[in-house]
């Protein structure tokens, strides 16, 4: 576990990273546990466009009408620990000056002495929601992989600002991972999916040694789970496209079936063209 260090920085972005919405989830999950302060905020008038992320009006408590901007920041834990802890960085994926925003960050991370760095992401992709989530675990840095045996993507295309952040934090010598949940596309219209937040948060917890909150995820997941059943069984098309992806599925888990199925599944979607929220790049999706 000692590959990512002690002061572990936990990414997780809305947007094309977030299918279901079980990465913001699983890092809405970690902050919920623990209190965070912050230690890094963006201008927000400098990465985003506001026609793109546009901001929200609300009322506050005493009835006051507020104005809320796109962020992005980077928290941390207000009791620090001797042990391994997780900081977040949270926020909206920005529109624009990719690397200026990368570099602010991990120019704040290297002046914290942050040791290590993990993404967290989800796609829209062609698995079964009956049988338990894939995660790609995956990184770019060779000690990483031989300590926790992860996966090293061989794709070469477009990118996401997950992507961006954890290439300079490579370039500065701060090892990187990468954890990506697979989420039924069918399943569009059952968000959040508390099943592939769920599988976040137990690959995030084997990689780090960090026990991390599940909160009522488990019963959530069966929930969902079951409200997707129900669905499917007045749709019998869709109960017989299910059915052909749990063969697939049971295939790839079968003892005959190659190690790197589940890494070669994650290969043939980046390739996949089509429609969906996730068309992602090397570790994650970009935005369109």
């Amino acid at each position: 576990m000692d590959a990512l260090g002690r002061r572990i920085i936990v990414a997780a972005f809305d947007g094309w990273n977030d299918a279901g919405e079980a990465a913001s989830a699983a890092a809405s999950m970690l902050r919920a546990d623990v209190e965070y302060e912050v230690v890094h905020t963006v201008d927000p008038e400098l990465y985003f466009d506001y026609q793109y992320t546009r901001p929200q009006v609300g009322v506050d408590a005493e009835g006051r009408r507020t104005l809320t901007w796109p962020e992005a920041r980077l928290l941390r834990p207000v009791v620090r620990s001797d042990d391994a802890e997780i900081w977040l960085l949270v926020g909206v994926e920005p529109a624009r000056a990719w690397q200026a925003f990368a570099a602010e960050f991990i120019d704040v991370a290297l002046r914290e002495d942050v040791s290590g760095f993990v993404a967290l992401g989800s796609m829209m992709s062609d698995v079964p929601h009956t049988r338990p989530i894939s995660v790609f675990a995956g990184s770019d840095n060779d000690a990483v992989r031989q300590s926790l045996g992860l996966e090293r993507s061989l794709y070469e295309g477009p990118v996401g600002i997950l992507s961006a952040i954890g290439y300079a934090a490579e370039q500065v010598g701060i090892p990187t991972a990468s954890l990506w949940a697979s989420v039924p596309h069918y399943v569009a219209g059952h968000t959040p999916s508390p099943k592939a937040t769920l599988a976040l948060l137990d690959k995030l917890e084997t990689i780090t040694g960090i026990a991390v909150p599940r909160g009522e995820l488990d019963a959530e997941a069966r929930q969902w789970e079951a409200s997707i059943d129900a669905a499917a069984a007045d749709d019998e098309e869709m109960s017989d496209y299910i059915r052909q992806l749990e063969q697939t599925r049971d295939t790839w888990d079968s003892p005959e079936a190659s190690g790197d199925a589940i890494a070669q599944e994650f290969e043939r979607y980046l390739r996949r063209g089509g429609d969906g929220p996730a068309k992602p790049g090397r570790d994650d999706p970009p935005r369109r």
